[in-house]
């Protein structure tokens, strides 16, 4: 195919077929028009840069070997999917990823039948990519199945997993490793430098190559020689045919491979399509690829919300939960010898990197395996330390039956910092942070705060750490600090009343939504109706005197940015049961559904949790006396 005459050689691409017709000067056109559109919609829309930057060369390399609809390609955690996305139908709505309505940020099923499985949390493919294989056998489909892996990502328990049942199959199956060094904060452990060590050495796969080469040219005496060169323990074996962890889980290991070079992945790809057992490519790329400021600072540029392309200035730096969260814990391990920090590979968004720097003793980053956080954090506790293991909510479910296993079980004193708890927006339904207060809630010896505010979490930080024993659980919003009233002030009890508390209707609430209430209330108060407000500063276990407080009023209204069964308030109402007053207590809270994208604020609109729904509830229990 002739491309001079293009224009635009992005547009022209329809599927994976049109690769095909590209010539080498073409395809390293297409991949320049790629990233141009990938860092325009990334700087308008917010998302992961640095990882799509880095996976466009393989990307259309997996697509012009693998490209055909019955082929799978499942990618693990599919932040890095956006070029996946532009080469399979969907660049005229590109621009609309991560908005309501529009292209998921994520593979997502429905969309396309290029996406082959659902995912946003890390360390999935390999597990989801060996069913879809092993189904394609049952039913006579000789399509290929791929999984693409980071080396981030195969930190993950369920990784290994994957890789230990793999192993024994007896039919093709391909892993790529795709090797950038980094998952989202720099990656740290045993594995990161057996996978330094392979990118350091690659020499030693052409010289294995040539050696079978020479072997299987020679008559009689070739094959044995080359077998025994396989199977032997001597040391001799290790010289010449140098064995990888891979080799003895029983995969073929073929790299690395230069992830930017596509004649160089594709030769890769279609070697290791011919293999009838699973083999592993190890692909070795840059984060960040193409673009200055991503590939200088990959970790900022991860996910990131808007920013100038020109200067790679994001265009909010205000300050937030996680910044406040990391600035106390500074302070709290300055004055106690006995605090510890553990991340998930995520020190960067979780806050940690001061704390990372100041105290690197006192600092541990796990990699990405939850699990292992909440156990290892358990065993330091067991040793009188003090553990606080910082989390997205939405991964921290990965590690409940440690949590209740590990931790509540025997009572150990740990403590969960668990970052974008509630509606977090755009990053859509495998995101959203409005699991953990009902996974946690039947959970004994569990202790759940939900600051609203930034002085709030300081309160709430100290009193886990020093104040309580067990699992106590501190949970707060993504972003920055909501409305807050002149005239309120955070205290360190267990509940607060706010507004009109001689009204007959009380408004009950906790975390962020209090800001929302008080926002009712004032709109409310300015036409001569006001309310009361309880808000829950700990919401587990929740105060006796305050559901005594709450069963004076005649009509209670509890609004909760979680799931409905099994929340805050569902068990305030149980309580206001066994205290003999039910008439007239609602409850608005999220109800047996997943959240969509969407920025956070109209979600809660969405949901009926935001001020404007508050308001509505509280004209309806004192009454419509005019529009007002």
């Amino acid at each position: 195919m002739n491309n001079k005459d293009q224009s635009s050689i992005v547009e022209n691409i329809k599927s994976p077929h049109d690769l095909r017709r590209l010539d080498e000067a073409g395809l390293k056109t297409l991949c320049e028009e790629i990233r141009q559109i990938i860092i325009s919609v990334v700087s308008q829309n917010g998302g992961h840069l640095a990882s799509n930057l880095g996976t466009v060369e393989l990307t259309v390399a997996l697509l012009r070997v693998f490209g055909e609809k019955s082929d799978s390609i499942v990618w693990d955690v599919g932040h890095q999917s956006y070029t996946h996305k532009i080469l399979t139908g969907r660049l005229k709505d590109i621009y609309t990823i991560r908005t309501e309505g529009g292209l998921s940020g994520f593979p997502k099923r429905e969309e396309s039948p290029y996406d082959a499985f659902d995912v946003g949390h890390s360390s999935t493919s390999i597990s989801a990519a060996y069913g879809i294989a092993v189904a394609k056998q049952l039913t006579g489909d000789t399509s290929s199945t791929v999984a693409v892996i980071g080396d981030g990502a195969l930190t993950g328990g369920l990784a290994f997993e994957g890789l230990n049942n793999v192993g024994k199959y007896k039919k093709n199956f391909i892993i790529v490793l795709n090797d950038n060094k980094m998952s989202i904060s720099r990656n740290v452990g045993a594995l990161a430098r057996y996978l330094g060590g392979m990118r350091m050495s690659p020499k030693y796969l052409r010289l294995k190559s040539r050696v079978e080469r020479v072997l299987s040219k020679t008559p009689v005496i070739g094959s044995p020689i080359r077998s025994l060169l396989r199977h032997s323990k001597s040391r001799m074996r290790n010289l010449v045919y140098k064995r990888t962890l891979f080799d003895d889980m029983g995969f073929v290991y073929y790299g690395p491979v230069d992830g930017h070079n596509i004649p160089e992945l594709e030769r890769a790809f279609n070697a290791a399509k011919n293999v009838n057992r699973p083999v592993l490519v190890h692909v070795v790329t840059v984060k960040g690829k193409g673009y200055s400021f991503a590939e200088s600072d990959p970790k900022s540029f991860h996910g990131i919300g808007g920013f100038d392309i020109d200067t790679g200035e994001k265009i909010s730096s205000r300050r937030d939960f996680s910044g406040v969260f990391g600035d106390n814990m500074v302070l709290m391990a300055e004055k106690n010898s006995r605090i510890c920090a553990i991340t998930a590979a995520m020190a960067t968004g979780t806050g940690l990197v001061k704390f990372s720097k100041r105290f690197k003793d006192r600092f541990f980053d796990v990699g990405i395996a939850e699990e292992h956080a909440v156990t290892f954090a358990c065993g330091l506790a067991a040793k009188g330390m003090i553990p606080v293991f910082a989390v997205y909510s939405t991964f921290l479910q990965r590690s409940i039956d440690q949590i209740i296993h590990d931790a509540a079980m025997q009572n150990l004193h740990i403590v969960l910092a668990v970052d974008r708890a509630g509606v977090v927006g755009t990053d859509g339904e495998t995101h959203q942070g409005v699991f953990d207060v009902t996974l946690l809630n039947s959970v004994p010896n569990i202790t759940i705060y939900s600051p609203c505010y930034f002085d709030e979490l300081e309160f709430d930080l100290k009193a886990a750490a020093f104040k309580h024993g067990g699992v106590v659980v501190v949970r707060y919003p993504r972003g920055g600090q909501p409305y807050k009233p002149e005239n309120y002030s955070c205290t360190d009890a267990d509940y607060d009343m706010y507004g009109d508390l001689s009204s007959p209707f009380l408004l009950v609430t906790y975390g962020r939504l209090f800001a929302h209430a008080c926002t009712a209330y004032e709109q409310m108060k300015s036409k001569g109706r006001g309310f009361a407000i309880l808000k829950l500063n700990k919401i587990k276990p929740i105060s006796d005197e305050a559901v005594k407080t709450a069963s004076k009023y005649e009509k209670i209204h509890f609004f909760e940015e979680g799931m409905k069964s099994g929340g805050a308030a569902d068990r305030f109402g149980e309580m206001l049961l066994e205290h003999g007053s039910v008439d007239g207590y609602s409850i608005t809270a999220i109800d047996d559904e997943f959240i969509k994208q969407a920025q956070v604020e109209r979600s809660l609109q969405i949901l009926g949790l935001n001020y404007e729904a508050m308001i509505t509830a509280a004209k309806d229990a004192l009454g419509r006396k005019d529009n007002g």
